[in-house]
């Protein structure tokens, strides 16, 4: 069975990181999450209020961690998603989130980027000269990064999937299942 890896850590955004979880075990994989610790990661809700010029955050679910950053061995996955929120902002920061990431753009493995979830291979320039949508306020940031970003709600660069944020769920739900797919069926082809 194919196996998945989400990458996150606390703030991360509910259903950035909950719709991709609950998708790719409706698709047939197994997904293992990823955290600093194996303390469960408190998830945050994202809302957009009328009178707040950013989105308002709320605490949500916690969700429980199957491996640490350190312990983890990259061979054991084929694909990987990281989910937005805040998580992203701080996670790029540790030496193990960067080995992780590089592993699957080194071998042009299947990769989910949901929202701020670009944050974490654009700071290592790993976006340079690829496609990818984002939270629309980091636009400049994915672009100093080399990246072309496109306002769309399912970006497929190759091996690389992405999108704007949870509204977009539905449809890159489905483009990232059919990325994920195509890699597993070529690699047993």
């Amino acid at each position: 069975m194919p196996r998945a890896l989400l990458l996150t850590g606390d703030a991360a955004e509910e259903l950035d990181t909950m719709y991709p979880y609950y998708r790719v075990q409706e698709g047939g994989w197994d997904v293992d999450v990823s955290s600093r610790t194996m303390r469960d990661v408190q998830l945050v809700i994202h809302e957009f209020d009328p009178n707040s010029d950013a989105y308002v955050e709320k605490n949500g679910r916690k969700l429980p961690v199957d491996v640490p950053w350190a312990e983890v061995d990259v061979e054991r996955y084929d694909a990987l998603i990281i989910p937005g929120g805040r998580a992203p902002e701080w996670i790029r920061v540790d030496a193990d989130v960067r080995r992780i990431t590089e592993h699957f753009f080194a071998r042009n493995l299947p990769i989910a980027l949901v929202c701020h979830g670009a944050q974490v291979p654009a700071v290592y320039g790993l976006l340079k000269g690829r496609k990818t949508a984002c939270f629309p306020p980091i636009t400049g940031d994915m672009e100093n990064a080399g990246a072309t970003v496109i306002d769309a709600p399912d970006v497929v660069d190759g091996n690389l999937v992405s999108c704007r944020g949870w509204p977009d769920m539905p449809k890159f739900g489905r483009a990232m299942m059919e990325v994920f797919s195509k890699s597993i069926n070529s690699a047993s082809a």
